[in-house]
């Protein structure tokens, strides 16, 4: 909705997102380096820019971008059409991957310390074919029915294949690139795409079958990646004028707002939000053959998109990259290396705690799961492994290693727990490992390994900088799955298995009740009692007083053989809504308690009923409810 409080709530959560990195870095500045960086007066300015960029983008996407494209997956779901789902598939996950923010600014890091040989506007492309190719194969699974996770084995097989053959300089950068496609733009669209699908399919299971395209979205850009860089390191020389290192010295970073470098940004993110008007406009009117609603909104929200992903882009290079690479260095003058270590895990922990798409796709997860899963606990395992991941690669290019060794590890420890965590976590955990690496927090990170890579005597920038973000996908995968084993033992249930076994506990507890001898019995004109394997019921029925003796007869006729009559005073719906004056008024109706056997219940009740008239026009109510422990009793002998 396009209003000034939405865009206010939007610009409240992005500072919100931007608060923990903001007070971790002060932690560190503060009380660990204890100076006030030179820069500091930029940085806050970007900081700003990246925090309304960010709100601006996103008012966008949820009044242009968001309504459209739900809406189209809805159709397409619902339509049933294999084909064209799939190609919607594939475009919806070009056209967001192509656009996403993050990615374009580590593209062009990428590109700039690569010596000529990667080209940005390429490597964003293939890493969106990749994510496109992803959805067609998640949805096909989903359509299937298959397993996810012998998908995502073999995937697994083909990234420590491709790597076995790729150059050391592009293995780093492609992990990281499996962690950057999922991110604010692709999620919300994806994962409503998967559960749609998942929904709307008989047979398939929204929980098991609904998650998993994230997973997919973050698994095949690593092997294109690597591939892509196979390419172009046997067929492209580095170029002869060297590009100045992204980390050569740590200095501010100069403002620039000239109208050409403006435009220019201006014109480079049009090119790259076209994509997905195209994709909309497409199969909006060509396919599904349909006006889009609100165009008007709809035109706005676009707009919104390319002024806020412009503002963002031009934050982030004043404030997030100017402080990690900033904390980078001055984190490597300190002898104790713990000291960046902790670094490394308050911001994978901070940033993980706060951010939106993780906090959407756990509530989603708790709501069809049957509240089995706990939102805040899933956020909490999830920002655990974020921040050992990011911890334990800050250890890696710390003590130097290649990267390929800890990735297939940490694979190997997600294929055992696979088959050891419970089946409704797997899918989940898979996705976990793509929303944590978010807008706000890919940028920093990046700049932290890069500032690292550059600071510490003999690591590359190149080499060794990529990395932080793969292992800040692939730990969570971990830790959420070790969730589901905890509460698998701990025998956590959701709302319907608790439902089902307290109707099975009341169910033994009035079997029991049923076989207890504890229904003493007077026989009526005798001095005699005795003890009976019977069940009794207290049968209630609340009439008007003047309806008292006619319910004594039907209940007399269909076997009841004694009555309480207590006075009672009702109130209708209608009178609840002011129930002081009538609180203190004259009985006006009848409550009669029928102590009987139970099998004469539903004959006593269906009497009533009929004779009153209580199911139509008749005023009344009669209920009924097993007892127990029966003393006092008097019946005929014939009745016994």
């Amino acid at each position: 909705m396009l209003s000034i409080s939405t865009f206010l709530q939007l610009l409240k959560e992005s500072f919100r997102d931007l608060l923990p990195i903001i007070l971790v870095i002060m932690f560190f500045q503060l009380a660990i380096i204890q100076s006030v960086p030179p820069n500091w007066l930029s940085t806050a300015i970007g900081l700003a820019i990246v925090g309304v960029g960010l709100a601006v983008f996103l008012l966008g996407l949820e009044v242009g971008i968001f309504p459209v494209g739900e809406g189209l997956a809805s159709e397409f779901a619902h339509k049933g059409s294999t084909f064209w789902i799939l190609i919607f598939g594939f475009m919806i996950g070009f056209g967001t991957t192509i656009a996403e923010p993050a990615l374009i600014v580590i593209a062009d890091k990428a590109a700039s310390i690569s010596s000529g040989r990667i080209d940005a506007t390429i490597l964003r492309t293939v890493v969106a074919f990749s994510v496109g190719f992803a959805i067609v194969l998640g949805v096909w699974r989903i359509i299937k029915g298959h397993p996810i996770q012998y998908y995502i084995i073999a995937g697994y097989i083909l990234v420590v294949s491709a790597t076995a053959f790729a150059p050391k300089e592009i293995v780093g950068l492609a992990y990281d690139l499996g962690g950057v496609t999922t991110s604010t733009v692709t999620v919300p669209l994806v994962a409503a795409l998967g559960i749609g699908l998942a929904s709307t399919i008989k047979g398939r299971n929204p929980v098991l079958d609904g998650f998993g395209l994230i997973a997919f979205a973050s698994l095949t850009p690593m092997i294109f990646v690597q591939f892509y860089g196979i390419a172009v390191y046997q067929l492209i020389d580095a170029s002869t004028s060297v590009l100045p290192p992204v980390i050569e010295e740590i200095e501010a970073v100069k403002m620039h707002f000239d109208i050409i470098s403006v435009l220019q940004g201006l014109l480079g993110v049009i090119s790259d939000v076209i994509p997905i008007l195209g994709v909309i406009l497409f199969f909006q009117y060509i396919i599904l053959k349909k006006p889009i609603d609100n165009i008007k909104n709809v035109i706005i929200g676009f707009g919104l998109v390319i002024l806020g992903l412009d503002a963002f882009i031009v934050g982030l290079e004043m404030g997030l990259f100017s402080v990690g690479e900033t904390m980078a260095a001055e984190l490597t003058q300190y002898d104790s290396e713990l000291i960046i270590y902790s670094f490394g895990f308050l911001i994978g922990f901070s940033t993980t705690m706060a951010e939106p798409a993780l906090t959407a796709i756990a509530r989603k997860a708790k709501e069809i799961s049957d509240e089995k899963i706990n939102d805040f606990v899933l956020r909490l395992f999830v920002a655990l492994g974020v921040a050992i991941g990011i911890a334990l690669g800050a250890y890696r290019i710390v003590v130097g290693g290649e990267i390929v060794y800890y990735i297939m590890a940490g694979y190997m420890l997600v294929i055992v727990l696979t088959f050891l965590a419970p089946k409704y976590i797997v899918p989940i955990a898979y996705d976990s490992g793509g929303v944590t690496t978010s807008t706000v927090t890919v940028p920093l990170v990046a700049a932290l390994g890069l500032g690292l890579a550059t600071n510490i005597p003999g690591r590359d920038p190149l080499i060794d900088g990529f990395g932080l973000i793969a292992f800040a996908s692939l730990f969570p995968m971990i830790t959420v799955m070790l969730y589901g084993i905890i509460t698998e033992k701990m025998g956590v249930k959701g709302e319907s298995e608790k439902e089902e076994i307290q109707l099975n506990e009341l169910r033994h507890a009035l079997e029991d009740v049923n076989n207890m001898e504890l229904s003493t019995v007077t026989v009526s004109d005798t001095n005699s009692r005795h003890s009976y394997l019977m069940s009794f019921s207290a049968v209630h029925v609340i009439v008007p007083q003047n309806k008292q003796e006619e319910a004594l007869i039907a209940a007399r006729d269909a076997g009841g053989r004694g009555v309480t009559i207590m006075s009672a005073h009702g109130m209708g719906l209608e009178h609840m809504e002011n129930f002081y004056d009538r609180l203190h008024s004259d009985a006006t109706d009848a409550n009669l308690m029928f102590i009987t056997q139970t099998k004469n219940v539903d004959k006593i009740i269906k009497e009533i009923i009929t004779k009153l008239d209580i199911t139509g026009d008749g005023r009344g109510l009669t209920f009924a409810y097993p007892v127990s422990h029966i003393k006092g009793l008097r019946l005929k002998l014939g009745d016994l």
